[in-house]
């Protein structure tokens, strides 16, 4: 998690505390999920959905918050297997639909939604 959050996005490094809440909530699938791809005990990356709703289509979704893979797996297929796997997962437990957001200059993902079949949706993301 400290990879993604502080060396990828460069980001504050949260307590450890905190990362182990979210691990927690996670772990309980109530309100999202993560998926973790390793391969032979070597962890290569993870993926995160949080189940919330959409007003417009009047039912469940998820949103793929995270999609994290590690610097030396990258093109190897990991990916696009953690991207197959929330969707799949999406569809099977009768979500509307799946969306998901990126950083603005994170290019490389971009490209890879694209090719994922994803496109750029109608609505502008904001925070405070």
């Amino acid at each position: 998690m400290y990879q993604y959050i502080v060396d990828f996005y460069k980001r504050p490094k949260p307590s450890i505390e905190k990362v182990h809440n979210l691990i927690e909530t996670l772990l309980e699938k109530y309100e999202g999920i993560q998926f973790i791809a390793e391969k032979e005990g070597e962890f290569l990356g993870f993926a995160t959905l949080y189940f919330s709703f959409s007003t417009t289509k009047a039912d469940k979704i998820t949103i793929m918050n995270d999609l994290f893979v590690v610097e030396k797996a990258r093109g190897t297929g990991v990916a696009e297997q953690l991207f197959k796997f929330c969707e799949t997962f999406t569809k099977e437990n009768g979500y509307a639909h799946m969306s998901w957001v990126t950083a603005s200059d994170n290019k490389r993902a971009q490209r890879f939604y694209e090719k994922m079949g994803g496109s750029l949706g109608n609505w502008l993301n904001y925070s405070i």
